[in-house]
């Protein structure tokens, strides 16, 4: 499959889901975590308190979507990861904000100082 057909893809795909979903694929993205490691992640984010009942039919819906992998660390914890269609969708998320954001050189400076620092 071409790069430009699993970009427009991982598109498609970006338009379905909520900011929160969005924001759980962006922290799959470094690692691979557990679920409770992503709700600390998502408090930090949020500077508030993150629902059991919100997080994991959040995760079991990315699950079913094909963009996270959850499997067994042991009998109490999963462990959630991206695929590689999720990978996509976080691409194509982060394309289409900079396409909408980089208008000039002035902002395209912004971005490369922020992926510095980032980086």
């Amino acid at each position: 499959m071409s790069e430009a057909r699993t970009r427009r893809e991982g598109e498609a795909v970006t338009r379905d889901l909520t900011a929160f979903q969005q924001n759980i694929l962006a922290i799959l993205a470094d690692e691979p975590m557990y679920g409770l490691a992503i709700k600390r992640e998502l408090e930090t984010y949020y500077d508030d308190d993150v629902n059991h009942g919100r997080l994991y039919p959040n995760l079991d819906d990315l699950v079913e979507m094909g963009l996270v992998e959850k499997s067994e660390l042991d009998k109490r914890t999963n462990q959630y990861a991206l695929t590689d269609a999720g990978r996509e969708t976080v691409l194509a998320q982060m394309e289409w904000m900079l396409d909408n954001y980089v208008t000039g050189s002035e902002r395209r400076g912004e971005i490369e100082q922020l992926l510095d620092h980032v980086g």
